[in-house]
């Protein structure tokens, strides 16, 4: 039989973080996560619509088409609020600070949620897998001196893109 391995706390936070996923309501992204400071976690968040409003999985997506730079077009369900925002969320509405913490997430966040983990004093990202759109994200990290790192170094692709 194998010796028994303690997970590191990165290991332990980004287990935490996916069994939260499990309460997503987005067939697209079920994704969670958790926000960290000293060991502690300060506050969870995964996707789903806002309080009180339908969920994707109830009654199908809010689809949204988005005209790129290059010319490209990609479509977006803008039903959900992001598993990154409703930790944040969460945190402001029970007066958490989360200044100097580190967040847990399954990709790289996007360019809005990448400006709020900056704006909070979020220090460290530690993200699952790339996101196939992260560069802004990424640019946006390194500029604002936020550390960015990773567990898989592939990019996770949506079940329904």
């Amino acid at each position: 039989m194998a010796e028994y391995r303690r997970p590191t706390w990165d290991e332990y936070f980004m287990e935490v973080a996916n069994a939260i996923a499990k309460r997503a309501t987005c067939d697209r992204g079920r994704s969670g996560c958790v926000i960290a400071k000293d060991n502690q976690i300060l506050a969870t968040g995964y996707v789903g619509a806002p309080a009180g409003l339908p969920h994707c999985d109830d009654v199908g997506h809010q689809m949204k088409k988005m005209l790129h730079e290059d010319g490209s077009i990609t479509e977006h369900c803008v039903r959900t609020v992001h598993a990154e925002q409703n930790a944040i969320c969460q945190a402001a509405k029970r007066g958490v600070s989360i200044d100097g913490a580190t967040l847990y997430c399954r990709m790289t966040p996007c360019r809005t949620c990448a400006m709020l983990i900056i704006n909070c004093g979020i220090v460290r990202v530690v993200a699952e897998y790339r996101y196939h759109d992260g560069e802004e994200s990424e640019a946006m990290f390194k500029m604002a001196g936020v550390k960015l790192e990773y567990v898989h170094d592939e990019v996770l692709r949506y079940s329904r893109q």
